[in-house]
């Protein structure tokens, strides 16, 4: 599917391609969704677990911590675990201050990643930043890993910043701290994939992203970022928040940097309720990037939002079981029907819209409103095909949208 920007197709910003296990990222490749574990991942049991669910989910790339030998050691059987579930989702190891030794140390460890993630502010300080720092590009080079150097502005390299500030300074008319922090993240990102290719890691296994919680600035950064450089970007809040806060957040700064075509992977860095889904972050992102028209992953259901004339809950229900009945369902479809993620459904509360709205769907019921005829008629393609009544209407509705499905979309594999 083409990138609509500013309503034309084709107008993405042009960068290097960049294969981390089997997914391809940036230039013509669709926008790649990730997501982080958060799992202790010593205990390789549970972090493949998690894993499994945020891929069965729709992560195509799932991060996880690699903080202590402990957690080095396990990577291999986490690895294994999903090899063994038939899951072949690409792992990225994320390393703070000690990834240098790590992956010197477990060199099974660095051998099962995709790929490597670090912070320049977090390789090391004073003279040991640059030599951990190159032996980390070093181990990235003998195993062919690629990287991804992730600044971050609650832990940008301090030398950087202090140079940054010793320039502004200097200028007749010094900017504001934003801007200098701004410029700072910046530079480290540039600065930084400079050194790795000088160390010699290539350019295309190099992926930048300058991470911060505020999304103005974000939306900033990664304009000045996009316009100096053409390595691949990875986008998203730093601490985007809990709930409705860091799903609003980060769909704001998200959604104006890809309708500019910048941005070529993308993760909503949600904090979960206690003991919540944490396959909540994957699907707000594809949620992002479907209703924006980039890509397609599950079909999407239209629903009224009710006025005075739905005062039953009939609607609301219907809606939410569809929603959970396609979601339940995508991933045993996406293996047997080419297109159905495109499948558009309408559950629609009364006749004011109902009608139109089931017609411009793929499939769409309108249910009766308060005073209305008790029946729902439902459209399949804009043509209206039967009429529900009774106590029965989700069950049959749900039988309806199954054999839709396995009319219209051709079998994977069927010839054509």
């Amino acid at each position: 599917m083409d990138l609509l920007i500013s309503g034309r197709p084709g107008m993405r910003r042009p960068t290097r391609q960049v294969r981390v296990g089997r997914v391809l990222i940036g230039s013509d490749a669709p926008v790649v969704v990730q997501s982080m574990t958060n799992t202790d991942t010593a205990d390789d049991f549970a972090t493949a677990m998690q894993v499994a669910e945020l891929a069965r989910a729709g992560s195509e790339l799932v991060r996880i911590t690699v903080n202590n030998d402990e957690a080095a050691r396990a990577v291999p059987l986490i690895k294994e675990q999903l090899l063994r579930m038939n899951l072949d989702v690409p792992l990225v190891g994320d390393f703070h201050y000690n990834g240098h030794k790590l992956l010197q140390d477990h060199p099974a460890c660095a051998e099962a990643l995709d790929k490597l993630r670090i912070n320049p502010g977090n390789v090391g300080q004073g003279a040991k930043r640059d030599t951990q720092f190159a032996s980390i590009i070093e181990l990235a080079c003998k195993y062919d890993k690629p990287v991804r150097i992730g600044v971050n502005w609650g832990s940008l390299d301090q030398s950087v910043l202090a140079r940054i500030m010793d320039e502004n300074a200097g200028r007749a008319i010094p900017r504001d701290a934003g801007a200098v922090m701004r410029e700072a993240l910046v530079v480290s990102a540039l600065e930084s994939a400079q050194k790795a290719e000088e160390y010699g890691l290539a350019g295309d296994k190099i992926i930048l992203s300058a991470k911060v919680s505020s999304v103005q600035d974000l939306i900033a950064v990664y304009r000045d970022l996009a316009r100096r450089c053409h390595y691949p970007l990875h986008l998203g809040l730093t601490e985007a928040g809990m709930g409705s806060k860091g799903i609003v957040a980060s769909t704001a700064a998200l959604s104006v940097l890809l309708q500019e075509g910048i941005g070529d992977t993308i993760r909503v860095s949600l904090t979960p309720e206690p003991n919540g889904n944490r396959a909540q972050e994957v699907i707000v992102s594809q949620e992002i990037l479907q209703t924006m028209g980039l890509r397609a992953f599950t079909p999407m259901v239209t629903a009224c939002p009710g006025c005075g004339r739905t005062t039953s809950t009939l609607f609301q229900e219907l809606a939410s079981e569809v929603q959970t009945f396609v979601r339940t369902q995508m991933p045993i479809w996406r293996d047997i029907y080419d297109g159905v993620e495109n499948m558009t459904l309408a559950v629609m509360g009364c006749v004011v819209n109902g009608p139109g709205e089931s017609k411009h769907a793929n499939i769409g019921i309108s249910l009766p409103g308060t005073g209305e005829s008790p029946a729902a008629p439902v459209f399949e393609d804009g043509v209206k095909t039967l009429t529900l009544r009774g106590d029965n209407i989700a069950s049959e509705f749900k039988g309806i949208i199954e054999r839709y499905v396995e009319r219209t979309y051709p079998k994977k594999g069927a010839p054509a």
